[in-house]
């Protein structure tokens, strides 16, 4: 039975490409499935990247590559859930590997569990995150501060979560945020005026993650 030992915590000190993210996530799950490892959290920066989910509509980037390309801004298409995103410096990226079969064959559990942990981890920042009916993500006050979209093979997961610490956020007006037009997205920063810094968010989420997963596996044994 899973236990919160199982997850090994990797931490990218410097922000990488998306393809390198999707490499070690794939080679990862790929190990998992194959039973020649545990599950993993991967937590990191990316450099700037716009990413199209399956559910994403092209016309939700609201620049051409070229112009993107100036601003130093990749764009990727992917295979996660969801749709339009932004990534970059000042966002803490959770990518979560984890053998599903050892917790519960559920994705609606494993998004709220995502949603749950993120709540935890803005509680500790003294923010109240919210839920909003209808749509996968965290919020405070009406404005998104985390979005998720999530990838399950075999009951394996990868891709996950976005939280924004201190992002470039005149970045999230070259698109539709996740295809929702009319909900704006904020930052930890903008809520906070001080956020704290993305090194002691990593380390509360981390632990928070550590503690809901294990806490669950930990009840099923």
């Amino acid at each position: 039975m899973a236990h919160h030992r199982d997850i090994e915590v990797i931490r990218i000190p410097r922000p990488i490409s998306y393809g390198e993210g999707m490499r070690l996530q794939h080679e990862r799950r790929k190990a998992v499935e194959e039973g020649r490892t545990g599950s993993a959290l991967f937590l990191l920066e990316h450099t700037p990247v716009i990413t199209l989910g399956r559910r994403a509509r092209r016309e939700h980037i609201l620049r051409n590559e070229a112009e993107l390309r100036a601003l130093g801004i990749e764009w990727y298409e992917t295979d996660r859930g969801g749709g339009v995103t932004y990534h970059g410096p000042g966002q803490l990226i959770a990518y979560p590997v984890l053998n599903l079969n050892q917790w519960r064959t559920s994705v609606g559990w494993y998004l709220r569990s995502l949603e749950e942990v993120i709540i935890r981890v803005l509680a500790v920042c003294g923010l109240q995150g919210e839920r909003l009916a209808g749509y996968t993500g965290v919020w405070v006050s009406g404005a998104k501060v985390a979005a998720i979209g999530v990838g399950v093979h075999q009951w394996v997961t990868f891709h996950g979560v976005a939280l924004n610490v201190d992002p470039n956020m005149d970045h999230f007006s070259l698109i539709v945020p996740c295809g929702i037009p009319d909900k704006p997205v904020t930052s930890l920063r903008k809520l906070l005026g001080v956020p704290p810094s993305l090194s002691d968010v990593t380390d509360v989420f981390a632990q928070e993650f550590v503690a809901h997963f294990g806490a669950y596996a930990e009840a099923r044994t």
